[in-house]
């Protein structure tokens, strides 16, 4: 099976709005194995990319504006993702931009040109409910290094999800074949875990900081402004 996992970083969150895409990478998986093949381009948008994404990926004005434009990668990007399956975290997003942009070239949609799209928050989501399952929770998850990881980047998005993804069909949290026999366990007393008489004792909730909560607040009216009044998160009060 030949697959591609992609990323894309945008001027914004939202391609109905003119968001475009800045940046959009993917590498090549065949039955499991990378190849080594990949593609990345960044893109020129030809307009400005908003404060709250540039804050996210830092990528500038000045670093796209001699970068080439969509139209002049788009017949390498449909060669390289032409009937594979597309991998790829919180799908609906990168696909709703691609889709967007291929659009407007009068070409296919993603979904005509690949053979299938695999979103693999949606299956992190089922792994691990209740849990953050960003790609950072889920390097972490799976003991996958992204310490040199401090801003978000398509390709090295991309590379970090090929893992991500490995973990997650695998069975097991290490991309390390491990042949020898399981350790036996060995009951620890943990006074945090400890149940009393049959009691389990009280949760230990830790509250965010007034700083950190104000930084969050910051975080949603961004979120907000960005998406026109759209963030679900401040309630009907916002």
């Amino acid at each position: 099976m030949r697959q591609i996992i992609l990323d894309t970083e945008t001027t914004g969150l939202n391609p109905k709005n003119g968001d475009r895409i800045i940046e959009v990478a993917g590498v090549e998986m065949k039955n499991r194995r990378l190849t080594g093949r990949h593609l990345h381009y960044y893109c020129n948008p030809e307009r400005k990319v908003d404060a709250g994404a540039m804050a996210v990926h830092g990528i500038t004005d000045e670093f796209l504006e001699d970068k080439p434009k969509f139209a002049q990668i788009a017949k390498e990007l449909t060669e390289f993702i032409s009937g594979a399956e597309l991998v790829i975290h919180n799908a609906p997003f990168d696909v709703g931009f691609l889709d967007m942009e291929f659009a407007r070239l009068d070409l296919p949609p993603t979904r005509e040109l690949c053979a299938s799209v695999r979103d693999t928050l949606k299956m992190a989501r089922e792994l691990h409910p209740g849990k953050r399952n960003s790609l950072d929770a889920l390097c972490d998850r799976y003991q996958i290094s992204n310490a040199h990881r401090t801003l978000h980047g398509a390709l090295l998005d991309a590379e970090l999800l090929a893992d991500v993804y490995l973990a997650m069909t695998r069975g097991q949290e290490s991309l390390v074949m491990d042949l020898s026999p399981p350790a036996q366990k060995t009951h620890v007393d943990n006074p945090a875990h400890t149940k009393t008489n049959g009691i389990r004792p009280p949760l230990l909730v830790r509250r965010a900081s007034e700083a950190e909560a104000a930084l969050h607040q910051q975080v949603l009216e961004r979120i907000q402004k960005e998406s026109e009044g759209k963030c679900v998160w401040l309630g009907s009060g916002a």
